[in-house]
């Protein structure tokens, strides 16, 4: 998020209650500090046209004089580097104070986006969750009517249902990381305005060095027996309770198995074929005949946006690990200022439909329908639909 907010230049406010601004820049920038250094944000970081990327990431220190109790240890960044984008609060503990100088950077960096670490932060510095869950049902919704994304991160075993549920109702998208078996899974809580109901399964998520990836979901073959069940009963005139009785089991168990909520042990399932004459190998096979996951509708397609701006929208076909494929759409008379895909890695390129032009290395091209470009690198910093019709792109990673 930080990465590519900084690369489409657009202000970052990091809010910071639990870590010294020297931490924060070795963590996001992999940037130590010392006398020497001179300016105080990394230099070589380049991003949007040609400018750094420090010079948009504004870093509201509020751990030097909370937590960090004002050691001359976290005091002498400033004395080696005084710089307006690092601002330090002198009074963190003292929440009206705090919320007046978050305030005042709207006026100063508009239409930023912010990340609050932490909200167990700021808890375990104003010692009330009370007053911590006041200060968010006042920021949230006021960060959301000014047009922002904000980030708050907390840790789920450090407050109570209670809390984390107040949140819940506020917030646009809860998400909550978690362990298992030594796999790392996101899950979506909430997802306001999104019904998809995949988006709400758990996704296993890797971490190679600082990059994340997001593992796709096996999908297992549907048998749908307890449909093909339910046909063959009402065929044969049998209500759920005299097939019961023939298997020695309850009207219930058999309602929830003709919706497929519960799986039969092998057992039963051989009763039921056998009190319907039916062959279980008949079920069996033809339910893996009908599996169609192999079988991607434009229906799906359309309901997997992954990225919607003005004029602009791409859709995810299928993706394995690294590889993808995706849709993307760009209306007539539209600009976009940045590369398709976050990832950098390989890409094909195939116009579908239209025409655009592309901006790479300071040189502009023009792509008709049929014509593809290929990336290993350097990536286009703009494309362009100048028509008056809507171009549509297949994009490969590879």
């Amino acid at each position: 998020f930080i990465k590519q907010s900084l690369a489409d230049n657009q202000n970052v406010i990091y809010v910071n209650f639990n870590k010294s601004p020297q931490s924060i820049y070795q963590q996001i920038f992999n940037y130590s500090f010392n006398e020497t250094n001179n300016p105080p944000f990394p230099p070589l970081l380049k991003g949007g046209e040609g400018g750094l990327l420090g010079e948009n990431f504004i870093l509201l220190d509020c751990f030097t004089s909370g937590k960090g109790k004002n050691d001359r240890a976290f005091l002498k960044f400033y004395d080696h580097n005084p710089d307006s984008r690092v601002i330090k609060v002198d009074k963190p503990s003292d929440i009206a104070h705090f919320t007046n100088v978050l305030n005042s950077l709207e006026d100063r960096f508009p239409a930023s986006k912010y990340i609050f670490d932490s909200l167990t932060g700021m808890q375990d510095l104003w010692g009330d969750e009370g007053n911590t869950y006041k200060f968010f049902t006042y920021m949230c919704p006021r960060l959301y009517d000014l047009g922002t994304v904000a980030y708050w991160i907390l840790e789920k075993e450090a407050h109570s249902h209670t809390f984390k549920a107040n949140l819940g109702h506020i917030t646009q998208v809860v998400l909550e990381l978690y362990k298992r078996k030594d796999k790392l899974y996101i899950k979506a809580l909430k997802l306001d305005g999104r019904s998809n109901r995949e988006a709400f399964k758990p996704h296993q998520y890797e971490i190679d060095g600082k990059k994340i990836s997001i593992k796709p979901i096996r999908k297992e073959t549907t048998l749908d027996i307890g449909t093909k069940l339910k046909e063959l009963r009402t065929k044969l005139g049998i209500s759920q309770k005299e097939l019961a009785e023939k298997v020695d089991l309850t009207p219930s168990f058999i309602s929830q198995l003709e919706h497929n909520q519960i799986i039969p042990s092998l057992p039963s399932f051989l009763q039921i074929c056998n009190a319907l004459g039916v062959n279980p190998s008949v079920l069996w096979e033809d339910s893996i005949a009908n599996d169609e996951s192999w079988l991607i509708r434009k229906e799906k397609i359309s309901s997997n946006l992954l990225s919607e701006e003005s004029g602009f929208r791409i859709f995810n076909i299928i993706k394995n690990g690294k590889h993808s494929s995706n849709i993307a759409i760009i209306e007539p008379h539209t600009k976009v200022k940045k590369d398709f895909l976050v990832q950098q890695g390989k890409e094909l390129i195939y116009v579908l439909k239209g025409s655009v032009s592309l901006v790479r290395k300071g040189k502009e091209s023009i792509l008709n329908e049929g014509d593809s470009v290929y990336f290993k690198e350097e990536h286009p910093s703009v494309w362009k639909n100048e028509g008056d019709e809507k171009a549509e792109l297949l994009i490969v990673c590879l």
